[in-house]
């Protein structure tokens, strides 16, 4: 089984053009952040720096992965607040833990698979589609048996 993803075939960029290299970076610095939390605001402070000097393909990459990490803070805020009242409201500590397991995975997933397209479509000199989207920039991804 591999992944392919699917989209409209926008005009093709360059290797050479300015900013890529800055978003290559910052896709790593993301992944790194499982590792090592501090990695992201380092990789959206670079994204914010970098993106007005970065060709037009290559800044829809750096506002995908701005928005990633704002989108993040954002869950990760609301996510503490909810977690907070479980235990406020006594619920066994097994609850507040289970969610936490559950946010922490589906948070995983999600963020390895905003920069796994957005890696495949930056090495394929290619645009993300959508980069305001909350899933994958616009992209399908889909599981084919190959």
């Amino acid at each position: 089984m591999s992944a392919t993803l699917s989209s409209p075939a926008p005009a093709q960029g360059s290797k050479a053009d300015r900013g890529r290299g800055m978003a290559i970076v910052v896709y790593m610095l993301f992944l790194g952040s499982i590792l090592a939390v501090v990695t992201a605001p380092l990789g959206v402070l670079i994204a914010h720096l970098a993106r007005r000097h970065a060709e037009h393909w290559v800044a829809t990459h750096l506002r995908f992965q701005i928005r990633t990490f704002w989108l993040g803070v954002l869950s990760g805020g609301l996510f503490v607040a909810a977690w907070h009242l479980l235990g406020v409201l006594g619920l066994p500590a097994l609850a507040p833990w289970a969610l936490g397991y559950l946010y922490f995975t589906a948070c995983l997933i999600w963020m390895v698979g905003r920069c796994g397209v957005g890696i495949a479509r930056l090495t394929a000199n290619r645009p993300v589609d959508n980069p305001r989207s909350l899933a994958f920039g616009g992209a399908r991804v889909t599981l084919v048996d190959g």
